[in-house]
């Protein structure tokens, strides 16, 4: 496999390479034939807010051009990302987001010719690594039957973010229940060690 190298982009190169990191996207999460247009527009309203956002930073995965990319951004004191947890949200979990002490693992893909070669965690460990935080929070898409190998999503694993968070010694706290069932996603965290 070709050598590939990490570097951290700040929120004037993100934007800059928008284009390059929505191809990854497109690519790393392919769906159903024909969506590639939606997702990468859907992608793109995304980014465009995601990188306005408060302690937004990026690492991404370069092997002679972009092959994965992973960013985040700190959680508003308000706690409106919580907004859509089912049950009743820890309130240490609370504090943190009020005090400004969470981030948002928002996005983490690889392309998928350089999965399982270390590339998701060597990003995730050298973004997590500089952050002032206490606690660490991504929502991963629940794994759904029929989306594994036998699924229509072309052979992948059924949830590779799943699978990774896993991995890391992520604990799952809950869930997020938008008013989509479709769009249920699980909450993992993490609690930088210091």
């Amino acid at each position: 496999m070709t050598e590939v190298y990490l570097r951290r982009l700040s929120r004037w190169q993100a934007e800059q390479q928008r284009a390059a990191v929505a191809d990854v996207h497109v690519t790393a999460y392919r769906g159903a034939a024909g969506a590639e247009y939606r997702d990468r527009q859907g992608f793109l309203d995304r980014f465009e807010q995601h990188v306005q956002r408060l302690g937004f930073d990026m690492m991404v995965a370069d092997a002679g051009g972009l092959v994965g990319c992973a960013y985040g951004f700190r959680v508003e004191r308000t706690g409106e990302w919580w907004s859509d947890f089912r049950g009743e949200l820890p309130t240490d979990i609370e504090e943190l987001t009020a005090s400004g002490r969470t981030f948002l693992l928002a996005e983490l893909m690889v392309l998928p010719a350089h999965r399982r070669h270390g590339v998701a965690t060597l990003m995730g460990e050298r973004l997590l690594a500089r952050l002032e935080t206490d606690l660490v929070v991504a929502a991963v898409d629940l794994e759904r039957p029929g989306d594994g190998e036998d699924g229509d999503r072309g052979g992948r694993p059924a949830n590779p973010a799943q699978e990774t968070v896993r991995a890391w010694g992520w604990s799952k706290l809950g869930l997020l229940a938008p008013h989509s069932p479709s769009a249920v996603r699980e909450v993992w965290i993490r609690r930088p060690l210091r």
